[in-house]
């Protein structure tokens, strides 16, 4: 099922999201979809810093969307090296998203010609020249990540932006992430802005150090990962013992074709086998810890 009747949600930093009705949420926090974008995925990776080096940033963006993660990217990378080509990969499920994005024109506000990029990507699904090579791949992830796994794209920045876990558990599967790792260079980084246990155990099972990200209208962090544990902001006692529960029992889905409903139910029921803690111990435990204000 894809959302036809795409309507512009105001966010608190003057941007815009959608909502979907078939996920039930917000492509986007209400804090800011800009300042999401930002701060979940641009800083975390590094850009600015690998633009001051680098003459080539390959980015890959899972669930492009409105395009929001790729715009603040290309305006990050460009206004520190305006000479930088930018190699994107961009999958997305649903084409309207994107089209219905140039449709309310809610890119103008980035400079030019991040904008006229992006409308040509969202029509044509490919874009080349000096400063861009683009393409946008449609369909479900599951299956479009495997070519560029065949082609062996190293991707200096990911960004791991399906919707939540409970949502669309597919997306945030063991076997998901091992093929999103594949595609992650030795000195790149993927970001997400879940900090979801099972999340985190998922990146470590495919070889990954993690780390957590700053917080953007909530309480609760977002994650960074690298394959050599360096640079990475650590994780708290709470976080850490939190991935010794079974909230940190992952999704799984060996054939990368199964639905919603069966993947939660393998994880049910693995959890329900599990001799780990119940998670609903730990946040006892760390309420208890926290001081009363």
């Amino acid at each position: 099922m894809l959302d036809n009747n795409l309507t512009p949600q105001p966010t608190n930093d003057d941007s815009y999201t959608f909502f979907s009705a078939e996920f039930g949420e917000l492509f986007h926090s209400h804090s800011g979809a800009k300042q999401e974008a930002e701060y979940k995925f641009i800083e975390p990776c590094q850009l600015r810093e690998k633009a001051s080096n680098q003459s080539t940033i390959r980015l890959l963006d899972i669930c492009y969307g409105l395009g929001y993660n790729s715009a603040v990217a290309l305006d990050a990378i460009w206004s520190i090296n305006p000479d930088c080509q930018t190699k994107l990969i961009a999958l997305e499920n649903d084409r309207n998203v994107p089209l219905k994005t140039i449709e309310y024109q809610l890119l103008k506000s980035w400079p030019f010609p991040i904008p006229e990029y992006l409308e040509l990507l969202a029509k044509t699904h490919e874009i080349k020249n000096k400063k861009l090579d683009a393409k946008l791949l449609l369909g479900d992830a599951r299956q479009t990540i495997k070519t560029l796994v065949t082609r062996e794209f190293k991707a200096d920045a990911i960004f791991l932006d399906p919707f939540s876990p409970p949502k669309c558990p597919q997306l945030w599967t063991v076997e998901f992430i091992q093929l999103i790792a594949q595609c992650l260079h030795k000195d790149g980084y993927l970001a997400t802005y879940s900090c979801a246990a099972s999340v985190r155990k998922a990146l470590q099972l495919s070889g990954l150090s993690i780390g957590a990200t700053r917080s953007v209208g909530r309480r609760s962090p977002g994650t960074v990962a690298n394959w050599t544990g360096s640079n990475l902001p650590p994780l708290s006692q709470q976080e850490r013992e939190h991935l010794q529960t079974r909230a940190a029992i992952p999704y799984r889905d060996p054939s990368l074709q199964d639905s919603t409903e069966i993947i939660h139910q393998r994880r049910q029921i693995e959890q329900n086998m599990s001799s780990l803690e119940p998670s609903s111990q730990w946040k006892k435990r760390w309420i208890r810890k926290i001081p009363l204000t």
